[in-house]
């Protein structure tokens, strides 16, 4: 059974930085890969970094330039580097894995239902406060 395990969320000034993590066990990493989504209290789900099979990353355009996502293989573990961060990047951030996401960009994900990737994360909380 596939597990995502986000970590390194936390409370942080405005214009601080943070490191998400996300563990994922339990399958072939190659069969699918990985993304990060967030929701903020009343949004809806939003698609923010996502890297395909050729290691190729898209961002939402609300992050790009502050954030990057990165992989270690080795470890089975998938990261979020975000700068600069914003109040309004207060939300709860999910790790997701989806074979789709390996030749479809982040910005086919701006709103996903849930159903539409296959496995989740527990999400892991991030607040910036101005």
């Amino acid at each position: 059974q596939v597990q995502l395990v986000e970590s390194g969320g936390g409370s942080i000034q405005s214009g601080g930085s943070l490191r998400l993590s996300c563990a994922a066990s339990g399958y072939m990493y190659g069969s699918y890969c990985m993304a990060w989504f967030r929701q903020a209290p009343g949004k809806e789900l939003e698609g923010v970094a996502a890297l395909d099979d050729d290691g190729t990353a898209t961002y939402a355009d609300s992050v790009k330039g502050r954030f990057t996502i990165s992989q270690d293989n080795a470890k089975n573990t998938t990261y979020l580097q975000m700068n600069s961060l914003k109040p309004e990047d207060t939300a709860m951030y999910y790790c997701g894995a989806d074979h789709a996401l390996c030749f479809l960009s982040i910005a086919q994900f701006a709103t996903p239902g849930r159903g539409s990737i296959s496995y989740w994360g527990q999400g892991t909380q991030v607040t910036v406060s101005s």
